[in-house]
């Protein structure tokens, strides 16, 4: 099992800064995908980011942790993405995601961020909330990127 450097910005959750892996049990899910055979990672990254999709009245902290995780995971093999390195993210290699993840990842943030998760709501008690949802968008906006304004007129009326 992995544990925190020591400092903890939310210590009733284990968890020391907003990084995706930040936290135990994503740096325990890192540790679970090395321990893993290579063909067992992908099923894994997909089996978290299933649970987190899913439709469900209340998603848990650990679920969402996993999740976050996962997503970085995801973003980190997307042409448009940063790699997902951090001392406590997996450093076995991993196979090439489906890129259908990409979909489930974004289904999976959006429950995170969502009224009916409880890492957003305690995260929305941090004093670096703000922070951490910017990383989450960071990681959505990779996957989906918004549309951006239009700023003339295609046709005139």
């Amino acid at each position: 099992m992995r544990r925190s450097p020591g400092s903890h910005a939310r210590r009733d959750i284990g968890t020391w800064d907003i990084g995706p892996f930040d936290n135990d049990t994503a740096a325990d899910f890192g540790g679970d995908l090395d321990e893993a055979a290579l063909e067992e990672r992908e099923a894994m990254i997909r089996g978290v980011l299933k649970r987190a999709a899913g439709p469900a009245d209340f998603l848990g902290i650990y679920d969402g942790e996993r999740a976050v995780a996962a997503v970085a995971l995801v973003v980190a093999q997307h042409p448009d993405g940063d790699p997902a390195c951090s001392n406590y993210g997996p450093s076995e290699p991993l196979p090439e995601l489906p890129a259908e993840f990409r979909v489930l990842a974004v289904d999976a943030l959006d429950q995170v961020v969502s009224d009916r998760s409880e890492l957003a709501e305690l995260w929305a008690k941090a004093a670096n909330w703000s922070k951490w949802r910017q990383d989450i968008t960071r990681l959505r906006d990779v996957l989906d990127p918004p549309i951006p304004p239009q700023e003339e007129a295609l046709f005139e009326i």
